[in-house]
């Protein structure tokens, strides 16, 4: 018998299959998974999700960012600034007119 379809929204999206533009694995084993995040200017990347993330900007940034649940929220901040985020669904944009770079450690359960 086959298991049961999960309904599209409750489908975790990994970035870096939905998004090999702006996603590239840097590194992975049982713990952590270390994510390369390019954006050029203004570039967007589809509904995706993230397990808790603390996240390391290489460069300024200014990006927006659509989650799940409707709520937007922009994000400002210098190149050397350490962010944590707990787990996160959603569609982020570089809405400035620089590209920005982070690295992005992906925290396993």
């Amino acid at each position: 018998m086959a298991a049961p379809a999960i309904p599209a929204k409750k489908v975790a999206r990994d970035p870096v299959a939905v998004d090999a533009k702006h996603y590239k694995v840097e590194f992975e084993n049982d713990k952590v998974r270390v994510l390369r995040i390019k954006y050029g200017p203004h570039e967007k990347s589809p509904m995706h999700s993230h397990p808790p993330l603390v996240a390391v900007f290489l460069t300024p940034h200014h990006s927006r960012h659509v989650f799940s649940d409707g709520e937007v929220k922009e994000i400002r901040g210098k190149a050397g600034e350490v962010m944590y985020m707990d787990r996160t669904e959603h569609e982020p944009e570089n809405a400035g007119d620089a590209p920005f770079e982070l690295i992005g450690i992906e925290l396993k359960s």
